[in-house]
């Protein structure tokens, strides 16, 4: 497994005010495939993402990243395993604007002091497509492009897991299905592990299984999902989180 949480509880506040965001959360993530994470507002998807990937605690339980436990590192250590094992796509693209899509892809190891793997590099950069445009600048790129330049980043460290959070949130639809196109031949064609957080059907008709929260809790799976499947499983629950 990539990475497992073992009843995992988040809660936030006390007494009468303490909210519970995970209400033990047992889930392995299997590698080399493509999850998804949906459910209602307030379900609690954002929070484990988050949990898995290292940057929130949790209350209790355990959170393991391949056979190293992450929940209990100190800062230091858990912010090494971040940036040696762990990628991240976020809705906002968080690209420095002084350097081109290159530097952009290659800053985070450039900061750790690692030489990237060239030839594993240039196969990033053909599976997303960015061949001709590795010299511009963010301002001189498209949004679509821009987030193609993130999931690059994300993959250039060749890390064990990448997580994104709504990357295609700030995408108009035909960008949004580029950027889901790439991610899906990450896991396809490179071996890829990912972790995506969408409320969208048709985004996450691109992973290999669709968790679904509510309460905080997962209270159902897909394996094969198809947009009109997802649909009509995200319309059978009920304000509570049950089903229909």
């Amino acid at each position: 497994m990539a990475a497992r949480a073992r009843q995992v509880v988040k809660a936030y506040g006390s007494g009468e005010t303490r909210v519970v965001a995970l209400d033990g959360i047992d889930v392995d993530i299997a590698r080399g495939q493509f999850t998804a994470i949906m459910g209602p507002s307030g379900s609690g998807k954002s929070t484990l993402m988050h949990c898995l990937a290292g940057l929130d605690t949790v209350s209790s339980g355990q959170i393991f990243l391949d056979d190293t436990e992450s929940t209990g590192l100190k800062d230091k250590k858990l912010t090494r395993l971040r940036r040696d094992r762990v990628g991240f796509i976020f809705q906002a693209f968080n690209l420095l604007p002084t350097l081109n899509a290159l530097e952009n892809i290659t800053l985070p190891m450039d900061i750790a002091g690692r030489k990237p793997d060239r030839a594993w590099l240039d196969q990033v950069v053909e599976t997303v497509g960015l061949a001709g445009r590795l010299k511009h600048r963010p301002t001189e790129l498209s949004g679509g492009q821009q987030q193609r330049v993130a999931v690059a980043r994300a993959l250039a460290s060749r890390p064990e897991i990448i997580f994104g959070d709504e990357p295609t949130g700030n995408l108009d639809s035909r960008a949004g299905a580029e950027v889901l196109g790439f991610l899906r031949r990450s896991v396809t064609d490179l071996g890829q592990t990912i972790v995506m957080v969408t409320h969208d059907p048709v985004a996450a008709s691109y992973a290999d299984r669709v968790l679904y929260l509510a309460d905080g809790r997962i209270v159902d799976e897909m394996y094969s999902p198809t947009a009109d499947q997802v649909l009509d499983r995200m319309k059978s629950f009920d304000a509570r989180g049950r089903t229909s």
